[in-house]
């Protein structure tokens, strides 16, 4: 399969990149601002990375790195930050035009390079908040962007959104994300079907019934179960003042259990935290959602009531064996917590390469950053006691209200 060329924006640690490499797909030229992740990149690929604020680089510096003119690059992708755009921004906002927001000038930016390179296809990564409807100004500015390049340019372009979870498609985590996909001729690219279905018992997490001949989704065991870890490393301790509660929730769950309504002691009001709060992965189901910026008690954390290892968090992104992440455990955290899982973004450039770019033989190779399935998943790790120190807290909190009723709101 002939190497296609690509400029890649926002490019992180390279989630997306490595995924769209695996589909054949060379990076010629990438921008990207943090440190950390330039870092990372440099030390794993040769690709020209420019360490810059995208509005800082010109569209003509990235074609001349990539030794490509207008019009000759294959593919544009990236992820632009996407704070305006999130469950956060959504309910922060109410109905004001989070456009206004300075920090949406990042997917301008990414429509000035389109613009500029006339890609023959683009595909840009986000929450799915800019999907939201009538939250959409986003993809609103982006569709009269592409408007406004047809008639200065002739072509064709229109964007199609896809809602993806990552566990659909053999990543062994539950992340939904929004891609925006489009191409220079006006190809239109369709749906994505998954490759993979709910594990039983879990078909709730999904909206439609899957194919019953469809493999199951990957687990963290999968993932996890041929790696040696050591246990006793530091800086993969819990931290804080609810470390040594860990142990006392069992795999899979959260802070819930130690509510009136679950099956723990009642320490903790019912939906008074946040759902990642003590937030624990289980072997035998995918990981939940990695964070970028995760607090002492924010997880997800180990089965074994610790933080995840830089190679444990690769393997749950399904970046390659060989990529190592620079920084130390909080920087690579960050890196890899905002980080596109790469067997989405290979399985996403491979249905480029047939839909887009007639490459049939795409359609036919397996995935190669998908782990395989493992049949040894051991039991779940006992729960242990709770420590006396927390005992205190039995009965001394409520259960959230209700929309508009918890503490913030009453004091204001």
């Amino acid at each position: 399969m002939s190497a296609l060329r690509a400029v890649s924006l926002y490019s992180g640690a390279g989630g997306l990149d490595l995924g769209m490499e695996a589909a054949g797909f060379q990076v010629g030229s990438a921008v990207e601002s943090d440190a950390d992740c330039v870092e990372t990149l440099r030390a794993n690929r040769d690709w020209p990375v420019f360490p810059e604020y995208i509005q800082e680089v010109p569209s003509e510096s990235l074609l001349e790195a990539a030794g490509l003119a207008p019009e000759e690059p294959d593919l544009l992708f990236g992820g632009p930050p996407c704070q305006p755009f999130s469950k956060c921004g959504y309910w922060a906002t109410g109905d004001s035009a989070r456009l206004d927001d300075p920090r949406a000038d990042t997917v301008e930016a990414f429509l000035r390079v389109l613009r500029d390179t006339r890609p023959r296809a683009f595909l840009m990564e986000n929450v799915t908040g800019m999907a939201y409807s009538g939250k959409d100004e986003g993809l609103q500015l982006i569709r009269r962007a592409l408007e406004d390049i047809n008639r200065q340019f002739g072509t064709a372009y229109d964007v199609e959104v896809l809602i993806l979870n990552a566990a659909d498609f053999g990543v062994p985590q539950t992340r939904e994300r929004v891609f925006l996909i489009g191409s220079r001729d006006g190809r239109t690219f369709g749906e994505l079907k998954p490759t993979h279905r709910a594990l039983p018992g879990l078909e709730k997490q999904r909206a439609l019934p899957l194919d019953e001949g469809l493999p199951y989704w990957r687990t963290a065991w999968d993932a996890l179960g041929d790696l040696e870890t050591d246990e006793d490393d530091p800086e993969l301790q819990p931290r804080g003042k609810w470390g040594d509660l860990l142990p006392a929730v069992p795999e899979g769950q959260n802070y819930l259990y130690h509510t009136e309504r679950g099956e723990g002691l009642p320490l903790f009001g019912w939906r008074r935290r946040f759902w990642n709060f003590l937030l624990k992965i289980a072997k035998d189901r995918p990981s939940w959602t990695l964070t970028a910026q995760p607090g002492p008690a924010t997880g997800p954390f180990h089965w074994n009531s610790r933080r995840l290892s830089m190679r444990e968090l690769c393997r749950l992104q399904t970046f390659p064996d060989d990529f190592v992440v620079r920084g130390d455990i909080n920087g690579v955290q960050k890196q890899l917590g905002n980080a596109v899982p790469s067997a989405l973004a290979e399985k996403l450039g491979l249905e480029i390469r047939a839909r887009f770019f007639g490459d049939e033989t795409a359609r036919d190779r397996p995935p190669s950053l998908v782990p395989a399935a493992r049949s040894d998943c051991p039991p779940a790790e006992p729960v242990a006691p709770v420590p006396d120190k927390y005992l205190h807290l039995v009965d001394s909190d409520t259960a959230h209200p209700g929309t508009g009723q918890g503490r913030r709101a009453a004091a204001e």
